[in-house]
């Protein structure tokens, strides 16, 4: 789950206090400007890139039409979005996959930054969406333990693993490891490399004659986006030494402020290809900048959505759903389970509903009852039951309640809580079958008719 949150609620509020405003006059403009300044600053953005961004700003606002404008917050918001597209990069620059293969990526990055953990999500994405074969090979012959994660990661991945111990060279280990792939006929080599904890002359001088010996095709900079600009400066430091091809910028889920993604474009000239939006093995999304400028000014990305839900949503099993509901049999605990499954797949509830126009401007309570802990405890209950009492939860009893919450880690309250929800969640879908969604809708005169007047856990949809 992408998280700019912090950025994305002042920079919604500044635009939110302009709205109020009959018209754009130099006097609004200038503290607006002042206040997204400000915005852009506390989100850890570079200083040269939130001067710019206020500079292209008000170059395209003062002396134009745009101040006669009887929508000044509608203006604005799109100036503010294409400036921030501009800023980012405009559009996704993707992998050079058509060189002779193997293609050979070549990652690099500090010590901590997630970069061996990366190096599976690449190559995942890469077999799962480009329909590639991978090899991958560590080359980093300092830590042991980043060997044998990269064995074990591709060893889940059914992918290739070229085996490298700390008695070898760096430069032998990668160039064995594509001989390899070229006798295997492999499409890609992903290399991973030593990280450190700071920048070292040590550090340059091996990744540099490492890059000189085998001249891959791609050499991507992994960097943690919670370091903010520290993140863009290492990325510049990296690129001063190797030409790089692109960064990676991991953890964003968990970076509230946004100032990495912001700055890196501006201060190392190169493009952002990927991000890392969770911990999941699939937790890796290719970076546009038009929708991710939409999604920090409350937009949504409708677009990444679709993406996702065509990539992971299981098609077959929905239809059967829906064709056991239009045949009036009862939606049950097994049935809810599969949903929360197909939840998962999407990357939980939080990952979608940000996706989704407006959530931005949800009350902080209705979010709090959308969150994917709740969606984790509601899969525990119902894992805690046996088949039949998933088939048939009126049959459940008070001893019953007392065993599944037990075995669930949760008490008997949240149990009943759960299983009146279910209650209702089946009369609504009795209405489904009886009237649609209308007649439904209708019914429950607007309201949601869950616990504490919100969606059950883990039903977004």
């Amino acid at each position: 789950m992408l998280n700019f949150n912090s950025l994305s609620e002042r920079l919604n509020k500044v635009i939110k206090n302009l709205s109020g405003q009959g018209r754009l006059t130099e006097a609004n403009i200038e503290e607006t400007t002042r206040d997204i300044r400000t915005a852009l600053l506390e989100a850890d953005v570079a200083l040269p890139v939130a001067k710019e961004f206020i500079e292209h700003i008000k170059a395209k606002v003062i002396g134009t039409e745009v101040m006669t404008s009887l929508k000044p917050g509608e203006v604005l918001i799109k100036l503010v979005h294409d400036e921030l597209v501009q800023v980012m990069g405009e559009f996704n620059e993707t992998l050079n996959l058509k060189a002779q293969p193997p293609v050979v990526i070549l990652m690099a990055g500090l010590q901590g930054s997630g970069k061996t953990t990366t190096v599976a999500k690449l190559a995942r994405w890469l077999q799962q969406t480009q329909k590639k074969s991978i090899l991958v090979a560590s080359a980093d012959i300092y830590r042991p333990a980043a060997i044998e994660q990269l064995e074990t990661l591709a060893k889940n991945l059914h992918i290739e693993f070229y085996p490298s111990d700390r008695s070898q060279n760096p430069i032998t280990i990668a160039q064995n490891a594509i001989q390899a792939a070229k006798n295997k006929g492999i499409d890609v080599v992903i290399l991973d490399t030593a990280g450190r904890l700071h920048i070292d002359e040590e550090m340059m001088t091996e990744i540099k004659g490492l890059h000189a010996a085998i001249n891959p095709t791609e050499t991507l900079f992994v960097v943690d986006s919670m370091t903010g600009q520290d993140a863009a400066n290492t990325a510049k430091a990296f690129n001063d030494a190797l030409p790089l091809t692109g960064v990676i910028l991991t953890k964003t889920d968990g970076d509230a402020r946004g100032g990495a993604a912001l700055s890196i474009r501006h201060i190392t000239g190169k493009p952002i290809k990927f991000i890392g939006v969770g911990e999941k093995i699939d937790a890796l999304e290719p970076f546009y900048p038009e929708r991710i400028a939409s999604r920090i000014l409350g937009m949504g990305d409708i677009v990444s959505l679709v993406e996702s839900a065509q990539q992971n949503f299981d098609k077959s099993s929905a239809e059967k759903l829906a064709k056991k509901i239009k045949k009036g049999k009862p939606f049950d605990f097994e049935d809810f389970r599969n949903q929360l499954k197909q939840i998962h797949n999407m990357g939980g509830v939080m990952n979608i509903m940000n996706k989704l126009p407006g959530m931005n401007q949800l009350p902080q309570n209705v979010k709090d009852q959308m969150n994917d802990k709740k969606l984790v405890t509601t899969e525990a209950i119902i894992n805690s039951m046996t088949k039949m009492e998933r088939r048939f939860p009126d049959r459940i009893k008070n001893s019953h309640k007392r065993r599944i919450a037990a075995g669930s880690g949760t008490d008997v309250p949240q149990v009943n809580q759960l299983l009146k929800q279910f209650d209702q969640m089946q009369k609504m879908m009795k209405k489904l079958k009886k009237g649609g969604i209308g007649k439904m809708m209708r019914s429950m005169g607007g309201k949601f008719p869950f616990g504490g007047g919100g969606m059950p856990p883990g039903m977004p949809f």
